[in-house]
């Protein structure tokens, strides 16, 4: 029978060892942080191991980052639309106001002259604004407004600062109608300033052509010729531009010369005009400078209604 055999003691436990080998672990630490801070000689280890550990941060912080500048970029986008919007809006409205001063200026510049035609003229004369046009091949209407409760008669003399635009045809209590030059069924006594010639210059439906007709083909009329009302008719006082001769042609019968005119009168472009009231007709010496006064008070009162055609011709 065998003895048991008796179990050998080690010399260092498990807990011992451990501690040994901590000790050893810390002296070889601190030994190489001396060498390390007295020689550097893991400087290159450490660039070498951080080099290759950044990637990996940059790696790992990539999601974060895209989420981040997505965001930044989101928010910026956003703000440089609200921006670009906002100066596009105020850009708008400045331009607005611009042309608004523009179109105000040149309003000023229109009454100032038209202001200025009643002054030379010496004539009593309303001032009214357009406030409908109907253009076209067979009627050419403006609205004005100023009718029948301000004094407007039918019959009175539409002009602009550059001619005869028309005559009233029409009256409402606060509004009228004017038939212009070129309406079809407008004619308007004129003369030739050059030369005298008479004549009637009927409209065509074109804003920019009047027409003469009937005249003899020896006629002392050429192109370039100033036409004026004549005064013939009573309708329209004498004196007043209604066009330029553009060119002279042959009727289709061709027995007559017609001469083409094209208005004094800005009708496509005049906002406001003047209504020139009735003028008595001279008789004796001259009478002394009118009065200013109020607007009912200009109208001749001792002046009869005559009876006129369209054409501006007495019956």
């Amino acid at each position: 029978m065998a003895l048991p055999q008796k179990e050998s003691t080690p010399i260092f436990s498990d807990a011992t060892a451990g501690t040994l080998r901590l000790i050893a672990y810390l002296a070889l630490a601190a030994v190489l942080m001396v060498l390390d801070h007295r020689n550097g000689w893991l400087q290159r280890a450490r660039y070498a191991t951080a080099a290759a550990i950044v990637p990996i941060y940059k790696l790992a912080a990539a999601p974060a980052d895209w989420i981040h500048g997505a965001g930044v970029a989101f928010t910026q986008r956003s703000k440089l639309i609200d921006e670009n919007r906002q100066l596009r809006e105020t850009l708008m409205l400045a331009e607005a106001r611009l042309n608004r001063m523009h179109s105000v200026a040149q309003q000023n510049e229109r009454l100032k002259q038209l202001l200025d035609t009643q002054h030379l003229l010496g004539m009593h004369a309303q001032l009214a604004r357009l406030i409908d046009v109907q253009l076209g091949p067979t009627r050419d209407r403006v609205m004005l407004n100023v009718g029948s409760r301000e004094g407007v008669r039918v019959g009175q003399t539409v002009i602009d600062s550059h001619g005869v635009m028309g005559q009233v045809v029409e009256i409402l209590p606060h509004a009228s109608v004017a038939m212009l030059v070129t309406d079809p069924d407008h004619a308007v006594p004129v003369m030739v300033s050059r030369t005298g010639l008479r004549g009637i210059a009927h409209g065509t439906g074109d804003p920019g052509q009047l027409v003469v007709s009937n005249l003899p083909l020896s006629s002392d009329i050429t192109a370039g010729d100033q036409l004026v009302t004549s005064g013939l008719g009573g309708r329209f006082p004498g004196g007043f531009p209604v066009g330029t001769v553009t060119r002279l042609e042959r009727d289709p019968s061709g027995m007559f010369l017609q001469a083409l005119v094209k208005p004094a009168a800005e009708l496509d472009r005049s906002g406001e005009v003047l209504l020139l009231r009735d003028q008595p007709d001279p008789v004796g010496p001259p009478a002394p400078a009118p009065q200013v006064g109020p607007p009912d008070s200009l109208a001749p009162a001792a002046a009869a209604p005559r009876k006129r055609t369209a054409t501006g011709a007495a019956p």
